[in-house]
């Protein structure tokens, strides 16, 4: 009588230039697999960041079982991290959960050797082993579908926002979608005041940029007009049916003009007729403004979860803006002329990944 075939347990190396066919192959097959775990993701951080991409690949008898992509965050201001993934509210292991702690031993071995004190998963499979610490009450998101055509979006809108939406649409506002050069100049002034406004410094301008190029139709900005001057803008990804606004903001005279209604509807309406399905707005932190926002839209929050390890004898990185320690610095900035916060937020920034 022959014993029963018993598979080895997964075997995990770091991918290499000649995986990439494989693990493109591997995620199209997977359910869970994000926008941020998508070579094109990866490779737009590295190439704007200089944050090395290091992806892990679990395997049996040779075929990919799991996988976890990571980028090497180095900063003076905040330290290393490896986190999946750069600049991401996604990422995190992914294929069969039997290979997650094999994943997870092997991102703590590769956390040693680059002497990084900090591994961020934003999840995905969580490592439920010794040494990794789970979050749940933190951040939520928001995901709903979108309506049949123009008018039903309109009347999906519940009403007190719906109102506030119709002033909007009342305003002499344009709307105007596209990535060339234009649409980026456009998206950047306004995403910088818009970030600078909140206290937070702007993202380097390469990393629209590379975003934009390395993901092609799966990436565009929509940017919402007043007397040809623009108000509001968002740079949005597109991912398996999904549209994600991702990068957006308004400038001062936004409010008054409900801009930033407007550019969320006129999202909703573009991506339909791209063939979306669903809106997808991302995550905010529990009982912020941005939280209670979406939900006054009709989002209903779905918790999420992370994870994080850190070294014994280190501290995590910490790089929450709502940390007390940064409320001073945060004010401070607010006050900076705009030019000023441009020149050095890419700099800090860089190190938020």
């Amino acid at each position: 009588m022959n014993a029963p075939f018993r598979l080895e347990p997964p075997q995990v190396r770091e991918a290499g230039p000649a995986d990439s066919a494989a693990y493109a192959r591997f995620l199209a097959g997977e359910s869970g697999a994000s926008v941020f775990h998508e070579p094109a993701w990866l490779d737009a951080i590295s190439a704007a960041s200089g944050h090395a991409t290091r992806l892990l690949l679990a395997e049996q008898a040779g075929v990919i079982v799991a996988a976890l992509p990571l980028h090497a965050v180095s900063s003076l201001l905040f330290g290393r991290a490896l986190v999946s993934t750069g600049f991401a509210v996604g990422g995190g292991i992914i294929g069969d959960p039997a290979a997650a702690p094999a994943l997870a031993q092997a991102a703590q071995a590769l956390a040693s050797g680059l002497r990084s004190p900090t591994i961020e998963l934003r999840g995905g499979i969580l490592p439920e082993t010794a040494g990794w610490h789970i979050k749940r009450d933190s951040h939520a998101g928001f995901v709903r579908p979108l309506a049949a055509d123009d008018e039903a979006q309109l009347l999906a809108v519940p009403r007190k926002q719906r109102a506030e939406l119709r002033k909007g649409l009342g305003q002499a506002l344009t709307v105007r979608t596209g990535t060339s050069a234009q649409d980026q100049d456009w998206h950047y002034r306004v995403y910088s005041e818009s970030v600078r406004n909140l206290g937070t410094p702007v993202f380097p301008r390469r990393l629209f940029r590379e975003v934009l190029a390395r993901m092609g139709e799966s990436a565009d900005i929509l940017t919402v007009l007043h007397e040809g001057e623009p108000v509001a803008s968002v740079l949005s990804l597109y991912h398996r049916g999904a549209v994600m606004p991702y990068w957006g903001g308004g400038v001062q005279a936004a409010r008054a003009l409900r801009a930033n209604d407007v550019m969320y509807h006129a999202l909703m309406n573009h991506a339909r007729r791209r063939g979306a399905d669903r809106f997808d707005f991302g995550r905010s932190k529990l009982d912020s403004g941005a939280y209670h926002f979406k939900r006054n839209w009709g989002f209903t929050p779905e918790p999420l979860a992370y994870a994080h390890w850190t070294a014994d004898g280190a501290q995590p990185r910490d790089v929450d803006p709502r940390s007390p320690r940064y409320q001073a610095r945060i004010r401070a900035w607010q006050k900076l002329p705009l030019p000023l916060a441009n020149l050095l937020g890419p700099f800090i920034a860089r190190g938020l990944a």
